[in-house]
């Protein structure tokens, strides 16, 4: 049996945190890494995610009060508080419930629980209208750039609508808690890392165009080739001003567009994720081709602004999740280029993916890795780079070659956090050779991610108990 499910086994024990006849329903959340794609999740692009091992398990279980009782004994080894009470008539209102995350760093973690609560409050409340406790184990490691928070969020979402007898699965669970993310959390993320972690499949990646969510034929690896992941010791956050510059660059750059081709933009909040859109790209950035950026656009976008230039202008800014702040300062040529020409690369990646066939020829995986490393260097170009994560490239460098390692590139939202690494399925050698000199540099053995698991809808739910 696996430990939590014995950990939650022991919790119903009379005296303890779920006994009572009601049933506890468990679900499972893994992290992602992100092989190709990054950030163009918010600008409509494809992105290219494979799951990872290390998951967020949940337990939830009705009450016969109004209380929601949070429990995360993992919170302690970051200084943060474990165990969180709120009522119901708490999280009723955005507000109400972004004050409660708000009020103390050391709970601001149940933002993307506590935001769960509140979306199923107010969009069910005829099902979510009793009290409820949830037990959680956060395995995955926390500001590695591996989705930590999605795998939180999803795990939540899971369980707690398991227990509240509400359907809710696949894109539009991942849906909801990018809202979560997005609202309660204030974390201007797109929707990869939360459609990853629902609709995963170990062994195999998931391209998905994020339009909002399409998700295309999965991409196996061949047998010949393997992942790794490698964290660089630098905190990463989507919260962090690094990513909300980027982010907003590129929308930046997107209106700047729109407004040479004399395109209305419009608000749409008809979707569960407001937006804004136009009648040529649908307000997907990722959708202006490669060459007409090149030869229309990209000589006519200013290379750097200002956060006060910016405000100057009083233009709109098409991005209900960022604000033009007067501090930043704004990478939009490069912002905008990498939005654009990040998606003509994963294209290639996924089309090189599904034509190697069980023997990859040497041309194609050079090829591969090749993109991976051009992914890489757009993100410092877009202010997203961190000379730890730079470093890890180059000792990938070192290793490269025929039967070897291909590429790597930086993860996520970028700004520190984990490399993804390609290679031979063989050159497992290459790979630590890579984590050791890391290592030995740094004077602290780096986290290491291999292999990868079910999401969360393929996992399912585990009911433990009888049903009240």
């Amino acid at each position: 049996m696996n430990d939590f499910l014995q950990t939650v086994a022991t919790l119903r024990e009379p005296g303890n945190l779920l006994a009572g006849s009601n049933p506890v329903f468990v679900a499972r959340a893994p992290g992602r890494l992100d092989v190709m794609g990054g950030n163009v999740d918010y600008t409509g692009g494809l992105v290219l995610e494979a799951t990872i091992r290390e998951a967020t398990w949940a337990a939830a279980q009705l009450r016969t009060d109004d209380r929601i009782l949070l429990v995360n004994p993992q919170m302690e080894t970051s200084g943060w508080q474990s165990r969180v009470e709120v009522s119901l008539d708490q999280v009723a209102t955005v507000q109400g419930t972004k004050s409660l995350v708000n009020c103390d760093p050391a709970v601001r973690w149940t933002a993307y629980v506590l935001g769960v609560f509140h979306l199923l409050v107010t969009r069910w409340p005829s099902l979510a209208n009793r009290g409820i406790t949830l037990y959680l184990d956060s395995q995955v490691p926390l500001n590695k750039g591996v989705s930590s928070s999605a795998a939180v969020e999803v795990a939540t979402m899971k369980a707690a609508t398991a227990a509240y007898g509400i359907p809710l699965l696949g894109i539009e669970l991942a849906e909801a808690c990018q809202w979560v993310e997005n609202v309660i959390a204030d974390s201007a993320c797109g929707i990869m890392d939360q459609a990853t972690s629902v609709l995963g499949t170990e062994g195999h990646m998931l391209p998905l165009l994020c339009q909002p969510c399409k998700l295309h034929p999965l991409v196996k690896l061949p047998a010949g080739l393997a992942l790794w992941g490698i964290d660089s010791g630098v905190k990463h956050a989507v919260s962090g001003m690094e990513y909300e510059a980027a982010r907003a660059a590129a929308f930046i750059g997107y209106r700047m567009i729109c407004d040479w081709e004399g395109l209305p933009v419009q608000f749409d909040p008809s979707g569960g994720i407001p937006r804004y859109t136009d009648s040529r790209w649908n307000g997907y950035l990722s959708m202006v081709p490669v060459s007409v950026f090149r030869s229309l656009y990209e000589p006519r976008l200013p290379e750097l602004l200002t956060g006060p230039e910016v405000l100057a202008s009083g233009a709109p800014h098409y991005d209900p999740f960022t604000q033009i702040r007067p501090q930043a300062r704004y990478h939009v040529r490069a912002c905008t280029k990498y939005a654009i020409e990040e998606q003509n690369r994963i294209e290639l990646f996924v089309e090189l993916l599904g034509n190697l066939g069980p023997e990859p020829s040497e041309s194609a995986c050079r090829l591969l890795g090749d993109l991976m490393l051009q992914s890489h260097w757009s993100y410092s170009e877009c202010g997203l780079g961190s000379a730890a994560t730079d470093r890890i490239i180059e000792l990938v460098r070192q290793q490269m070659g025929p039967g070897r390692l291909y590429g790597a590139k930086i993860t996520g939202g970028g700004a520190g956090g984990t490399v993804v690494v390609l290679g031979d399925a063989s050159a497992e050698p290459c790979f630590r050779s890579v984590v050791e000199e890391y290592g030995d540099e740094t004077g602290s053995a780096p986290y290491v991610f291999t292999g990868s698991s079910i999401g969360a809808d393929a996992f399912g739910i585990r009911v433990l108990g009888g049903r009240s």
